[in-house]
């Protein structure tokens, strides 16, 4: 028999925070094939974000959880910023902050969240020791208090970043605020 026509295509979805739209098609000759998979695609691709700038650029990683008939259901496990797009806010006499806050939303999902932060102008030491402690307690204070998914739509439509921006421009101008990766802790057995 031919190894092609033992095959069958699955349909994966997006979980319940995209509503479930069909992410992809993959072929696979058995379900254990397809099983954590990660699968990726951008926020652009998906219909949601609008036409920015910034969807285009996000990329969205899910992993294949569970398998039922010919679909398979993710979950979302991480997005990441295209380092192509976050060097475009490094201009001259500017400072750039990167700041990396490990956090435990209430649902307990262990998270890795890397932020980045443009300053308007060249600022001292001082201020960034102060602009990188704000930022360590607001990420902690906004991740903490709200469940995986939830945290995740905040920082995809940007909501997230608007509050840490708020903040950090008490202390100095800002340019700009994003959160260019997210990862989830996985723990396999």
């Amino acid at each position: 028999m031919d190894k092609w026509k033992a095959k069958r295509w699955y349909t994966i979805l997006t979980p319940t925070i995209f509503e479930g739209r069909p992410l992809c098609e993959l072929v696979a000759a058995e379900d254990e094939q397809l099983l954590n998979r990660i699968v990726r695609t951008s926020l652009a691709d998906l219909g949601l974000g609008g036409a920015s700038q910034v969807a285009m650029f996000t990329s969205l990683r899910f992993r294949i959880t569970d398998i039922k008939g010919t679909t398979a259901n993710t979950k979302l496990i991480g997005h990441e910023i295209a380092p192509s797009y976050l060097k475009t806010f490094a201009r001259r006499g500017r400072s750039l902050i990167h700041q990396v806050v490990d956090i435990k939303t209430t649902d307990g999902v262990l998270v890795r969240i890397k932020v980045l932060a443009v300053t308007g102008a060249r600022v001292s030491e001082n201020t960034m020791r102060n602009l990188r402690a704000t930022l360590v307690k607001d990420v902690l204070t906004l991740a903490s208090a709200v469940k995986f998914d939830e945290m995740m739509g905040d920082i995809l439509y940007g909501r997230f970043v608007s509050n840490l921006y708020s903040s950090l421009k008490k202390i100095t101008k800002m340019k700009r605020v994003e959160v260019r990766k997210s990862e989830v802790k996985e723990v396999f057995t």
